[in-house]
This record gives C-alpha cells, structure tokens and sequence, in this order.
C-alpha cells in the first residue's frame, strides 16, 4: 500500500528493497514522510528521473516497519533529521545522507558515485 504521494515508486518492503539494489546497478532511495524536509527531495528525484536513465529512483515511507534496513543502516548512524537517502552502487551503499538536499547536492553525489 502506497503511503506517499509522490510520483516516484515506492519501495514498501525490506525484500523488495533488495531486490531492486539486486538487480540495478545505481539506485537512489529517498527514506521519508510528506513533509518541508522530504518533499524538496521527492520532487528533485522527480526531474531527475527524466534525465538520469542510468540510475533508479524510489521512494520508502519512514514510517513503514519495513524501513528498519534504512533507519538503522550503519551509514545512518547518527543521522538526525529527514528524509535519510541512500545511494546504493552494484548492491553497496555507496553514499548517505540526510535532511533536506538541494538539486545541486544531489546532483553533486550523482555524479561523484554514479558516473
């Protein structure tokens, strides 16, 4: 079940997730809720999507259990605000951040992990 509204897809399972970094080799999932923090990012991944045919885009709700494997990855240790994002490369993570990103931001670890 669909808990944003986002046009991005939704992520709404752990195995599913690892399916996805499974069978892609860029992926970028934005771990989040419909708030001022999470929609700039949505809607970046949005214009994205169009442009960067290299990489996969999806969402996952904060809130969903499922998202412990985002919640509590390594990467995420000590992260403090939202949406926490995950850039996995060939099944890895390869970057994390979290809070509120810029277009340039995310373009910028785009193109440093994904080029």
């Amino acid at each position: 079940m669909k808990m944003l509204q986002t046009e991005i897809q939704e992520i709404e399972s752990a195995d599913e997730l690892q399916k996805i970094i499974s069978e892609n080799d860029n992926v970028m999932v934005c771990c989040g809720r419909m708030g001022p923090m999470c929609i700039p990012v949505y809607d970046a991944m949005e214009e994205l999507e169009e442009e960067r045919e290299n990489v996969k885009f999806y969402s996952m709700a904060f809130d969903n259990p499922e998202a412990h494997v985002i919640r509590n990855a390594p990467e995420a240790q000590g992260f403090m605000g939202l949406p926490f994002t995950m850039y996995y490369k060939n099944g890895k993570v390869a970057n994390a951040t979290s809070s509120i990103q810029s277009m340039d931001q995310i373009t910028s670890v785009l193109d440093e992990h994904f080029n």
